[in-house]
């Protein structure tokens, strides 16, 4: 008799397995709910917010060749982890050097003709000079 009860109560609770909490889809560690996805409030939220981000975008079409001048170019290569030389990938740390190309490199490869820098140094300088010494002109003297 008694056993006989123990297995109801073990169909029971095999029911009720259903309705236990269910762990979130993002394996975050905490309980999703039915109504939210499967998914924790917190990755519910973000769930939403990328959802939002995307019908924005998907609204807000840009045209890419107005925004591409055509007189620069790509030719920088993949920046890589700030704390790292984009040379020979030596960790640098505090001691980085950050180039006019807007890499980070080591001691060693910190000057433009040991890491083939890619900044223009001569039309900077000219840019420079000509921001610093605008053109002077006289005024024109009426003749008598």
């Amino acid at each position: 008799m008694e056993q006989e009860s123990q297995k109801r109560k073990l169909d029971e609770t095999g029911n009720e397995a259903s309705n236990a909490p269910i762990m979130c889809v993002n394996n975050c560690g905490f309980f999703g709910s039915e109504k939210t996805n499967n998914l924790c409030s917190k990755c519910y939220k973000d769930f939403l917010l990328k959802q939002s981000k995307t019908a924005a975008e998907d609204t807000a079409v840009v045209d890419k060749k107005s925004q591409v001048e055509e007189g620069t170019t790509s030719e920088n290569p993949e920046k890589g982890p700030a704390n790292r030389c984009n040379f020979c990938r030596k960790r640098v740390g505090l001691t980085g050097f950050k180039c006019r190309c807007g890499q980070t490199f080591c001691s060693l490869h910190r000057y433009s003709n040991k890491h083939n820098c890619v900044f223009n140094y001569k039309s900077a300088g000219q840019d420079a000079i000509a921001k610093a010494n605008p053109v002077v002109k006289a005024k024109k003297v009426d003749k008598i």
